[in-house]
């Protein structure tokens, strides 16, 4: 019988070996070659140095995975280690052959033995926690509120089952070298299999030495096993993210670390950047086929884990809308996957990604800021309308009003343009309207936005703002009717090139007032809108114009700070704060708005659902211009957390949001007051003059 084994169990160990490297090479080539299919991003390439370090801090510190401190910790540790304990994967091979082996130059060291057997232990553990984690999930959350809904789970059980079956083929290997040991005590060499060596002391030593060999086959077997399985399989991102993570963080948009959030990548086609003055006939605009994705998105796909972070902060996929990211990726991957046409399309009818998926998100970016791989799924969600808009011409017919609107008015309400600077004539103290290059003794140029100029609602916030900075002594003018829209509800919204005709128009005003002033810090633009926050501050620089955007919360907590406004009448009300996406997440200002209302005396009664996991109102993407026809309204799912908080008012820092709340505050005829920051800040200072 030894004889056989000795012949059986090595043979069987080095062929699956042989087999399982082999399919791994051959697969691995496979994979490697559908990124290079992908359409070429230069983009991903600039400061090697900082994307290395930044990647290295990410992962090995698990930051975005403590976001969920017991599955974070539990992942760190499992991931640990698959990583350290491939030593004893390496002493397996040696002990199918001599159940006396031991790895060369480090044999029993003590230091590496009581490593392993900790980090064992500590895997083990972790593993059962993520075993546990899933199952509470399964059996508490069910259907659409479950994270893992449709997730493939059978293939993270597989995961899940090998995990334990390795941790327990090393434990059983420390626990029969312990037996073999001539140690009588336990010992710093067997710190925590010691139970297990005392347990096989009593077997013979013929009977140990055929269960190391049985063991270490096991081992072997179970791990290259593994190997074959995922080769043959692709799509199998919850393995596969063990090797693919790395990358796929390393690429991502922004090489200092932050999330692919803020600006919007420029279209690209063929690896350079489009260009609508004069565009090429080869010229690929958005995402409408597996041949348009690029290599980062095919990377993004297959590095997906199915976890469902990004689904379960969705406020779509919450309100009973069609899209979960998870499985907008999922069906990405699995069609771009597929044995298919290359030209056969990723949207529409019969297609992977339905019509109703891509126009339901607001592109609050919750999914990107969650992801623990850092896939970026507004980028590939923009992409895929930027081809409906431009190329099929498919999308919401209330998209249609508001591209001409922005088009022949400036504005997405189709509002007359003379009447942009109406709101001056209410105020009851004097504002500049710049008339060519920014005066030298003015410091903020202050940029209205639609919103702010025409909505009711927000106007109020445009005349508290200019009243406060006017009280503060801030020397700042406006642009009046010279003003336009950014274009964000047009770029969100898929319509690049309306949204490059109004961007070019706003910077060569930009170049006329700012005129003589060289310096970023010398151009600045203070401005209500998150959006045009973003807009104008981030993604006019792809068009080489860069200056100081300062979003109003930011300088009137300032002036506070400096003692130019002081908050003299404290308010009594409970309040609740409403964290704008654009203005948080997107680009994470989270403190200043906070201290201005507490500067007021106001004691804020946070929601559930604050900073950085703050719910959208509903109104970005585009979507304020579009009705919701699917599921629950997720401005009345906000609503309805503020008014559940018992405050008396909600704040925000964002008309959209303002416009947004206040109807839902409405329809559920609640008499909770709606406000802006500044609002709340212009009522406390006021008596001083």
């Amino acid at each position: 019988m030894s004889y056989w084994l000795n012949l059986i169990l090595p043979t069987v160990s080095y062929g699956i070996t042989i087999a399982a490297i082999a399919l791994l090479v051959i697969n691995g080539k496979k994979l490697l070659a559908i990124y290079r299919a992908g359409q070429p991003d230069p983009t991903r390439k600039d400061k090697p140095g900082s994307r290395m370090s930044h990647m290295l801090g990410e992962i090995l510190g698990h930051t975005k995975m403590l976001n969920f401190t017991a599955t974070g910790m539990a992942h760190w540790v499992v991931m640990v280690g698959f990583v350290a304990l491939f030593g004893t994967l390496l002493t397996a091979y040696g002990q199918v052959l001599n159940p006396n082996f031991t790895l060369p130059f480090i044999g029993h060291f003590i230091p590496y033995e009581y490593f392993t057997e900790l980090i064992t232990l500590l895997t083990s553990l972790g593993i059962v926690g993520l075993i546990i984690i899933r199952q509470q999930t399964r059996l508490s959350q069910k259907g659409r509120r479950s994270r893992f809904f449709q997730s493939r789970s059978l293939k993270a059980y597989y995961v899940e089952a090998t995990i334990v079956a390795i941790v327990i083929c090393v434990s059983l290997l420390r626990g029969l070298e312990g037996a073999l040991s001539s140690d009588m005590s336990k010992s710093w060499h067997y710190a925590f299999s010691w139970p297990i060596a005392l347990y096989f002391k009593h077997y013979t030593l013929s009977s140990i030495l055929t269960l190391i060999q049985v063991v270490a086959a096991v081992k072997i077997v179970v791990s290259m096993l593994w190997f074959i399985v995922i080769a043959l399989n692709l799509t199998m991102g919850v393995a596969w993210h063990r090797f693919l993570a790395f990358f796929n963080v390393y690429y991502r948009r922004h090489s200092d670390g932050t999330n692919s959030l803020g600006e919007l990548p420029e279209m690209l086609s063929h690896g350079h950047v489009i260009d609508f003055d004069d565009p090429a006939e080869e010229d690929i605009f958005g995402l409408g086929t597996r041949a348009d994705i690029s290599w980062k998105g095919l990377l993004d796909m297959t590095t997906c884990t199915e976890c469902g972070r990004c689904q379960s902060q969705c406020p779509a996929w919450h309100t009973e809308k069609p899209l979960s990211p998870k499985l907008l990726i999922m069906a990405m991957r699995d069609h771009a996957m597929a044995k298919v046409v290359e030209t056969e399309s990723l949207v529409g009818e019969s297609a992977p990604i339905s019509l109703d998926v891509l126009w339901s998100c607001t592109t609050c970016g919750a999914c990107v800021n969650e992801c623990p791989v850092d896939i970026e799924h507004i980028d590939h969600i923009v992409n895929m309308r930027r081809f409906q808009v431009l190329v099929e011409s498919e999308f919401p017919s209330e998209l249609g009003g508001t591209f001409r609107n922005l088009e022949n008015s400036g504005n997405p309400w189709g509002a007359n343009k003379t009447d942009r600077d109406g709101w001056i004539a209410e105020c009851n103290f004097p504002i500049r309207i710049v008339e060519g290059a920014l005066p030298d003794d003015v410091d903020y140029l202050f940029w209205v936005g639609c919103a702010g100029a025409y909505e009711e609602r927000a106007k109020k916030t445009t005349k508290a703002v200019a009243e406060l900075l006017y009280m503060a002594g801030v020397k700042f003018a406006v642009l009046g009717k010279k003003e336009t829209c950014t274009g964000d509800p047009a770029r969100r919204a898929g319509n690049e090139f309306l949204y490059q005709i109004l961007a070019k128009e706003n910077i060569e005003t930009f170049e006329e007032v700012f005129a003589g002033r060289t310096e970023k810090g010398k151009k600045k633009i203070v401005v209500t809108c998150p959006h045009c926050f973003t807009t104008i501050g981030r993604d006019y620089a792809q068009s080489g114009f860069e200056l100081e955007m300062v979003h109003h919360t930011q300088l009137l907590n300032q002036l506070v700070r400096e003692g130019k406004l002081t908050p003299v009448i404290q308010s009594e009300k409970k309040l609740t704060y409403h964290d704008p996406c654009y203005l948080g997440r997107h680009n994470q200002i989270y403190s200043p708005p906070r201290e201005l209302l507490e500067a007021t005396g106001i004691k804020i009664t946070e929601m559930p659902r604050n900073n950085e996991r703050s719910f959208c109102c509903g109104g970005g993407g585009g979507r304020m211009w579009m009705e919701e026809k699917l599921g629950t309204r997720i401005n009345m799912n906000r609503v309805d957390e503020a008014i559940a908080t018992g405050a008396e008012e909600v704040a925000v820092a964002c008309p959209f949001c303002r416009v947004m709340v206040s109807d839902g505050v409405q329809a559920r005829e609640s008499d909770v007051e709606v406000l802006d920051v500044a609002q709340a800040l212009l009522r406390s200072v006021k008596p001083l003059i």
